[in-house]
């Protein structure tokens, strides 16, 4: 059994009802994630889509922008969910699919800086490949900012490696020539890689729903390397565990056991070091990109508003070159409305809109070698 979705352009989208598809969309800071899933969401007509929205900070500001969504239909995770054992990611799924009115689809959109692919290997290395079907990891590129020189980043390389389907938004802010070399870039790291283009993130949800590129295949040793560590990690928790009880039953033994009580206390600070690095070594596809990288991010809030000029000045003056990504929602004492403040490489945006909850001053900054104490003083001066 389908369920149709049309595309006024385009023909129409079929997709099962069995064994729930799961689109991941991803993209380097401010590529255009949250506009494309608004789009997806505009468009769905009918379908019943539930979304995860997964942000690389305190504030959730993504979770806000997004159009009208059935209630309890949103599910939220804060801090990055490639870089957690990914608990938090499944029990969200499990929410969604123990509903009791059926969903048809699924649509996670990642943080900015994600490795797609600890996400990739929760849904094909667990239990969720039961009951989900990942279709595709869609990867969204700033065609007027993206270049490898810039961004100097394993998250960004690793976003285009794992696509399979490649949407270059913001075309018309672009060149031809920034296009074409972008393409030959896309091509050359990803084989066979397929390409779009969009504006505003307006692409044929045909074209990207229920389309069947992601291949299981592709994955099968790196799932076998998952799960072969995460069985190892598990033996040597109980291993741990067992240290442990016989440590105990050597203390009940009393004083004349007290040498072989401290040399088992010795050997389970032993394993407990060997089971921290293993840990670590376990999880290496879920921390290691963000050191390597180095992105942190900062979050500010107020309930005072700014003055425009004030912030304008930070803005123009203050704002560290370091910053590669803002976003949030302003309150100014010159408007009754809130202000949608983007901002990516040198370029921002405000967009006024009517207030929907009691108004304040929600901020998220990302980049590299921040002084957040600094960066927060500023704001704090854009007080009126």
């Amino acid at each position: 059994m389908t369920q149709t979705i049309t595309h006024p352009a385009t023909a129409t989208l079929e997709v099962p009802k069995r064994g729930m598809p799961v689109t991941i969309i991803t993209g380097f800071l401010g590529s255009g994630k949250t506009t494309l899933l608004n789009h997806i969401l505009s468009d769905r007509q009918g379908l019943k889509i539930a979304v995860l929205v997964n942000e690389f900070g305190d504030i959730n500001i993504d979770s806000q922008l997004l159009v009208s969504v059935d209630e309890g239909m949103l599910e939220l995770s804060n801090g990055c969910i490639c870089c957690t054992i990914n608990e938090d990611l499944v029990e969200a799924v499990y929410k969604i699919l123990e509903r009791e009115d059926r969903i048809d689809y699924m649509v996670i959109e990642t943080t900015g800086v994600a490795d797609p692919l600890p996400i990739i290997l929760t849904f094909l290395g667990t239990e969720l490949r039961d009951m989900t079907r990942l279709d595709s990891i869609v990867t969204m590129v700033d065609s007027e900012t993206f270049t490898p020189e810039h961004f100097d980043s394993e998250a960004a390389f690793k976003q285009i490696t794992y696509a399979d389907i490649t949407i270059l938004n913001k075309t018309d802010l672009a060149s031809t020539e920034q296009i074409l070399n972008l393409e030959s870039y896309i091509k050359s790291v990803k084989e066979g890689a397929r390409i779009l283009h969009s504006k505003h993130g307006q692409v044929p949800l045909n074209l990207i729903l229920d389309v069947e590129y992601n291949n299981p295949n592709d994955y099968a040793d790196l799932v076998k390397e998952e799960i072969s560590q995460s069985e190892g990690y598990a033996n040597e928790q109980t291993e741990q565990d067992s240290h442990k009880h016989h440590a105990h039953e050597h203390d009940n033994h009393g004083s004349h056991d007290a040498h072989k009580h401290e040399h088992a206390h010795a050997h389970e600070k032993h394993d407990t070091h060997n089971h921290d690095r293993h840990a670590h070594e376990h999880h290496h596809h879920h921390s290691s990109h963000l050191d390597n990288d180095g992105f942190v991010s900062i979050a500010f809030e107020g309930d005072r508003p700014f003055d425009v000029k004030k912030f304008e000045t930070f803005l123009q003056v203050y704002l560290p070159s370091e910053v590669f990504r803002a976003k949030g929602i302003l309150w100014f004492t010159s408007s009754e409305d809130r202000h949608i403040f983007q901002l990516s490489g040198a370029r921002f945006n405000l967009n006024g809109e009517p207030w929907q909850s009691v108004p304040k001053n929600q901020l998220v900054f990302i980049g590299r070698n921040l002084d957040a104490d600094n960066l927060r003083q500023r704001l704090t001066d854009c007080f009126a």
